[in-house]
C-alpha cells in the first residue's frame, strides 16, 4: 500500500507542477514576451505596485518566481525598496489564485480541458490560439494532478497513525507551521504545497483546524527562494529578500496569536473544507497586505536598519543637458559632450557585462544590461533633440561641425549598445541551453573582445581629448580587427566541419564575433570624426 500511495501522490504532484508551469508559460506567451517589463514601469504609488505584483504572479503562477524577479530588478537598480516591497506584497496575493481554482471540485473538467487544449495547441493556426491552447492544456493537467493526488492519498484515511499526526497540527499549531514551511521550501512552490493540503481535505484526511497552520507555514517557506536569489547581490536586492521574509513571518506571528478568531471567521466563508483552506490562504495575505500598506514607511525603515548600506538606482534622463544655456552654444556644446561621454561609459559597461554573462553564465546581470540599453537609447534621443534645438541658434562653422560630430557619435554609441544587447541575448541562449564551447574557442573570443574593448576605450578617450594622432591609430586597428574576425570565423568553421565543436554553439560563436566586429566598426566611426575634423 505504501508504494501505491507514494507513486500516486508523487505522480499527481508532478502533473500538478507541470500543469502550473504549462499554464503559466501559455499565459506569458499570450500576454507577450515583454511581460517582465511590467515591473519596470512602476509608479511610486504602493497600491499600483501591489496590483503589479498580483498581475505578474498570476502570469508566472509563482510568488517565488515573481519575488526572485523583484530581487533581480532591485539588484540592477531598477526599483527602490518601497516599490520592491509593494510588488512582493502583491505577489503573495497573486499566488493564492491557484489555490482558489483547485479548491473547487471540478476535476471532471480535467480530461476535456486536456483534450481541447491539446487540439488547439497542435492545430491552432495563429500563435495566440496555440498559446491559449497551451494555457487550457496546463489548466487540465493541473486538475488531473489534483485528482490523482487526492485519489492516491485516500488510503491514508485507514491509517490511525497518519490521522493522529495530522490532528497534532490543530493541537500544536507551531508544529504545523514548521512542517508547512519545510515542505514548501523543499518543493519551492507555495501553490503546490497548498494544492497538496487541499488534496488532503478533498479526501477528508485533514480537518480545517489542522490545515490552517500548514497553510500559514507555506507562506514562510516560499520566502526561502528569494533569500537564495539574493546571496551575493547588492544591498537593495538583500533588502527586498529580507522584506519578503519579514512580511510573511510577521503576518504569521500576528495570525498565530489570533488563530481562534481567524479560523472561526474563515469557517463562515464556505461550507466545504477545501474552499475554507483556499479562503484562509487568501484572507491571510489580504489581511497582511492591508496592515503592511498602512505601515509601509516604518516597515521600509526597519528593513533598512536590518540590512544597512547605500541603496543603488540607475539615474534616468540627462544630467548635463540644460535648456537654459542653449543661447550660449559653446557652453551648451560642452554639456552635450559631457552627456555623450556619460552615454559612452554606459555603453562600454553594457559590453563588459554582456561578455561577463557569456563567460560566467551569471544571468543575474541581464536585468541591469536591459536597463542600461533603455538608458542608452533614451540618452541618444535626448542628446539629438537637444543638439537639434541648439543648431537653431547662431554659431560658428566650427561649432556646427562639432554638433554634427556629437550627433554622429551618439548614433554610433547607441548602435554599440544594441550590439552589446545582442551579445547578452546570445549569452543567455548559451547558458540556458548549456551549449559547450572548446577552450580554444573561449580563448579566441576573450582575446578578440579585449582587442575590440581596447579599441573602443581609445576611441572614447580620443573623442574626449580631441586627439587626432590616437584617433588615426584606431582607424588602422579597425583593419586588423576586420582581418582577425575573418581568420577566427574560418578557424571555427573548420572546427565545426571536423566535429571539434558543437554546431549550435558554432552559430553562437560566429554571431558573437560578428557583433564584436561591428562594435569595432562603430568605435572606428567615432575615431574618424576626429581624424576628419
Amino acid at each position: 500500500m505504501f508504494w501505491d500511495i507514494a507513486l500516486s501522490s508523487l505522480g499527481g504532484l508532478g502533473l500538478f507542477l507541470f500543469g502550473i508551469q504549462m499554464m503559466a508559460s501559455g499565459m506569458q506567451k499570450a500576454a507577450g514576451d515583454r511581460f517582465r517589463r511590467i515591473l519596470e514601469v512602476l509608479t511610486n504609488k504602493p497600491v499600483i505596485g501591489v496590483l503589479t505584483g498580483i498581475l505578474v504572479t498570476i502570469l508566472v503562477q509563482s510568488s517565488s518566481t515573481s519575488t526572485v524577479m523583484v530581487v533581480g530588478f532591485a539588484n540592477a537598480g531598477l526599483m527602490n525598496l518601497a516599490q520592491a516591497i509593494s510588488v512582493i506584497i502583491g505577489a503573495n496575493i497573486g499566488t493564492t489564485v491557484t489555490a482558489q481554482i483547485v479548491s473547487f471540485k471540478i476535476g471532471v473538467i480535467a480530461l476535456p480541458a486536456i483534450g481541447i487544449g491539446s487540439l488547439v495547441n497542435f492545430f491552432g493556426r495563429r500563435r495566440l490560439h496555440r498559446y491559449l491552447g497551451q494555457t487550457v492544456l496546463g489548466f487540465g493537467l493541473l486538475f488531473l494532478g489534483m485528482t490523482t493526488m487526492s485519489s492516491g492519498m485516500s488510503p491514508l484515511g485507514e491509517l490511525d497513525s497518519f490521522h493522529n499526526l495530522l490532528m497534532q497540527f490543530s493541537e500544536y499549531p507551531l508544529l504545523g507551521i514548521l512542517c508547512g514551511a519545510v515542505f514548501t521550501a523543499l518543493i519551492q512552490s507555495s501553490s503546490a504545497a497548498t494544492g497538496v493540503i487541499i488534496a488532503l481535505t478533498l479526501q477528508d484526511l485533514i480537518p480545517f483546524y489542522s490545515a490552517v497552520p500548514l497553510v500559514l507555514g507555506t507562506n514562510i517557506g516560499t520566502s526561502i527562494t528569494a533569500i537564495l536569489a539574493s546571496l551575493g547581490a547588492n544591498v537593495a536586492a538583500r533588502r527586498a529578500a529580507i522584506a519578503h521574509v519579514l512580511f510573511n513571518a510577521i503576518g504569521v506571528i500576528l495570525v498565530f496569536f489570533l488563530l481562534g478568531p481567524f479560523t472561526e471567521i474563515i469557517l463562515e466563508t464556505a461550507s466545504s473544507v477545501p474552499r475554507q483552506v483556499a479562503n484562509a490562504h487568501t484572507a491571510f495575505n489580504l489581511l497582511n497586505t492591508i496592515i503592511f500598506l498602512i505601515f509601509l514607511t516604518p516597515f521600509t525603515r526597519l528593513v533598512c536598519y536590518i540590512v544597512p548600506g547605500e541603496d543603488e538606482k540607475l539615474d534616468f534622463g540627462p544630467k548635463y543637458l540644460d535648456d537654459r544655456i542653449l543661447k550660449t552654444p559653446a557652453v551648451a556644446i560642452g554639456g552635450a559632450k559631457q552627456e555623450l561621454l556619460r552615454m559612452a561609459g554606459i555603453a562600454r559597461e553594457m559590453l563588459d557585462e554582456s561578455m561577463q554573462v557569456f563567460m560566467t553564465e551569471d544571468l543575474k546581470k541581464i536585468p541591469h544590461i536591459e536597463q542600461m540599453e533603455e538608458l542608452v537609447d533614451g540618452l541618444e534621443k535626448e542628446i539629438n533633440v537637444y543638439l537639434a534645438e541648439l543648431s537653431q541658434h547662431s554659431m560658428s562653422k566650427e561649432q556646427s561641425k562639432m554638433i554634427a560630430n556629437l550627433m554622429s557619435a551618439a548614433n554610433d554609441l547607441e548602435r554599440i549598445g544594441d550590439h552589446a544587447e545582442n551579445i547578452m541575448q546570445l549569452s543567455e541562449i548559451k547558458a540556458e541551453e548549456r551549449l559547450p564551447f572548446s577552450a580554444t574557442a573561449l580563448e579566441e573570443i576573450t582575446a578578440f573582445y579585449q582587442k575590440v574593448r581596447t579599441m573602443l576605450e581609445k576611441a572614447i578617450t580620443a573623442f574626449e581629448q580631441d586627439d587626432r594622432e590616437n584617433a588615426a591609430h584606431i582607424v588602422h586597428e579597425d583593419d586588423e580587427v576586420d582581418e582577425d574576425e575573418k581568420i577566427l570565423r574560418k578557424r571555427h568553421i573548420d572546427r565545426i566541419n571536423t566535429k571539434k565543436c558543437y554546431p549550435k554553439a558554432g552559430v553562437i560563436y560566429l554571431d558573437l564575433l560578428s557583433n564584436l566586429e561591428r562594435v569595432g566598426d562603430h568605435a572606428n566611426n567615432i575615431a574618424e570624426l576626429i581624424v576628419e575634423d
